[in-house]
């Protein structure tokens, strides 16, 4: 059984045991908790985020990209943003940070067995979605088609590619698009909502799995409801500036809601009540 979590604001040390470039801006890394019967008994759900710090750069949050279907590590995919991201980025194989977590409500894994899940993401924003790819894949009985549709800035920026084409040798279909093509490009080129064109989802079984930037976002919740989905069949996951992760400071303050406690995952018919400003036309 996990153990409890005794102080939380007690971060714990990890290990950097694998780094995975994924572009020039985001890499993923691999660790684990130097305490090794914790690493063991750690556990965490798709959706969820921990709080990473490093001693002078400060703490942040980072969203889970592994699954909990494969114990023994946990995968932080990281973009170049800031003090701290742009620190961890100089990380190496066998440097340690502080992770305390993990925190947030996370996506209904079980409420989404038997469904078709329809995935549409732009750059990092597929790294909360990969958790939950990878959740279905390995109990691949419980859940209904997986399409992925995923748009970055150039093929360069490209991330996830070697999930991508897993994921496509394990029957998922997988699409991409770039808002400019580079030289020896002959996929898609335009926005993440032309990949929706072509799509014939079987609405009583669909749910539709979104994250990216506020454009992107916008753009792909006008064309899911032209499908015909619900508020109801959407979910995301919703970033705010988190400083404790457990409810207490309210620096993630959503009219009346809190990202880290009552998010980061949401439906869109949570949001529709809030004042969201990535909903806002």
């Amino acid at each position: 059984m996990p153990q409890p979590i005794t102080d939380i604001y007690l971060p714990r040390q990890a290990k950097v045991e694998q780094i995975e470039v994924e572009n020039s801006l985001i890499s993923t890394f691999v660790l684990a908790f130097s305490d090794r019967q914790y690493n063991d008994a750690f556990h965490y759900q798709p959706g969820q985020f921990m709080m990473v710090s490093m001693p002078h750069y400060g703490e942040a949050p980072i969203s889970i990209s592994s699954t909990p279907t494969r114990p023994g590590a946990i995968h932080l995919s990281v973009r170049r943003a800031g003090k701290l991201t742009n620190a961890m980025h100089g990380l190496q194989v066998g440097d340690t940070i502080d992770l305390r977590g993990p925190y947030g409500r996370p996506f209904p894994m079980e409420q989404l067995q038997g469904q078709d899940l329809l995935f549409v993401a732009g750059g990092i924003g597929l790294a909360p979605l990969r958790a939950v790819i990878n959740g279905c894949l390995d109990q691949r009985d419980r859940f209904g088609t997986l399409t992925v549709l995923y748009g970055s800035r150039t093929p360069s920026d490209i991330a996830f590619q070697s999930d991508l084409g897993l994921w496509q040798k394990q029957g998922v279909d997988c699409h991409l698009t770039v808002d400019a093509a580079e030289p020896g490009w002959d996929g898609a080129v335009g926005l993440v909502t032309s990949l929706m064109d072509d799509l014939t989802p079987e609405l009583s079984r669909s749910t539709a799995l979104v994250c990216g930037p506020p454009m992107m976002f916008r753009a792909v919740l006008g064309k899911l409801a032209s499908m015909g989905f619900s508020d109801e069949q959407v979910l995301t996951t919703m970033e705010r500036h988190m400083k404790c992760g457990v409810g207490i400071c309210r620096h993630c303050h959503m009219d009346g809601k809190l990202a880290c406690v009552d998010g980061p995952v949401f439906s869109l018919a949570e949001l529709r009540k809030l004042k969201i400003m990535e909903l806002e036309s």
